[in-house]
């Protein structure tokens, strides 16, 4: 984007002007967000597609997260800080930095998006600026579900459901980091993949019923949800925990099998960020893209999105 149109307040977004399918979609100009105090303006170079992208597109959390149309979406981005507010330390112009953004506030499929300065981390050495866009929601969801939420610890075994998704391939390398049995389920196809991350075990789930095959669980985390989440509650040792980031508790399921069922806590911030980024030029983990859009072409990004058939993670460049 020229410092011209900068100057005049303007650039190129995606937005939406109701809730609905792909076809709301709109790249078309928007108003440069405003930078307060706390706030870094960052240059969108690379934006993260999310299955919570086009959930918010379709309204389903309309009451939860209510949008003032139209609005701009997009979560996970990577760029470079452009300008920060009077209160930063933290952050200056030129920094490359990965976050999350605020749907409220303007999403990240922008030439521009505004956040908190506690909110953005540097971007790890081991990565390019494209990974980095990649890893806010699907990392920092899966640690939180595997460690802040289920409390997994070393030496305890765990299933992953969707382990080839990104927030299930996130969860893979994260709990066999941190000393567990992974177990997880995918198709056939991805089988090899998910035990290249490092799964002890990988169950296709198209041929097998999961729930005969492992047992015995400290903890399950879900990326499924539906009839795998109900069947994942007999795979858990008596005490064992279930978090699920595609369904709720379930009170019946719970007393039935004597587990505990707990709700994600989901909070990503540029600490937990941070964290991450060690253990990623620390050779822990990796990012695994499925494909590259552009803006213009988001339609098909949502699209592909919302198939349920993206090996690794989707992401927008940002022109």
């Amino acid at each position: 984007m020229s410092g011209n149109k900068n100057n005049k307040g303007m650039m190129k977004a995606v937005r939406i002007h109701e809730y609905g399918n792909s076809d709301v979609l709109r790249y078309e100009d928007a108003e440069v967000p405003q930078v307060n105090g706390n706030d870094v303006l960052v240059r969108v170079e690379y934006a993260g597609v999310n299955p919570m992208d086009w959930k918010v597109r379709e309204g389903y959390f309309k009451e939860a997260i209510p949008l003032k149309m139209p609005a701009t979406l997009g979560i996970d981005f990577a760029g470079t800080v452009e300008k920060v507010g009077d209160k930063v330390k933290r952050f200056k112009p030129g920094d490359k930095v990965f976050s999350r953004a605020d749907f409220t506030r303007g999403g990240s499929y922008a030439e521009y998006v505004a956040v908190d300065a506690n909110q953005p981390a540097h971007v790890p050495k081991s990565l390019s600026v494209k990974e980095a866009a990649t890893v806010p929601v699907a990392y920092g969801t899966a640690y939180n579900g595997l460690f802040t939420t289920a409390g997994l610890k070393s030496g305890q075994k765990v299933l992953i459901t969707g382990a080839s998704g990104g927030v299930g391939i996130a969860a893979v390398q994260l709990a066999k980091s941190a000393g567990a049995y992974v177990a997880g389920t995918t198709s056939a196809a991805n089988v090899p993949m998910v035990k290249s991350l490092g799964a002890d075990q990988v169950i296709d789930y198209t041929s097998t019923d999961f729930s005969k095959q492992v047992s015995g669980m400290d903890v399950v985390f879900d990326t499924v949800g539906g009839d795998t989440l109900d069947r994942a509650y007999a795979v858990l040792k008596k005490g064992g925990v279930i978090v699920s980031t595609a369904g709720q508790p379930n009170a019946s399921l719970e007393a039935k099998y004597g587990v505990v069922a707990r709700p994600l806590k989901n909070v990503t911030d540029g600490k937990l960020l941070e964290d991450l980024a060690r253990l990623f030029d620390n050779g822990k983990l990796k990012v695994v893209l499925e494909k590259e859009f552009t803006m213009s072409d988001i339609k098909a990004a949502h699209d592909l999105s919302q198939s349920r058939k993206a090996r690794g993670k989707i992401v927008v460049r940002v022109e």
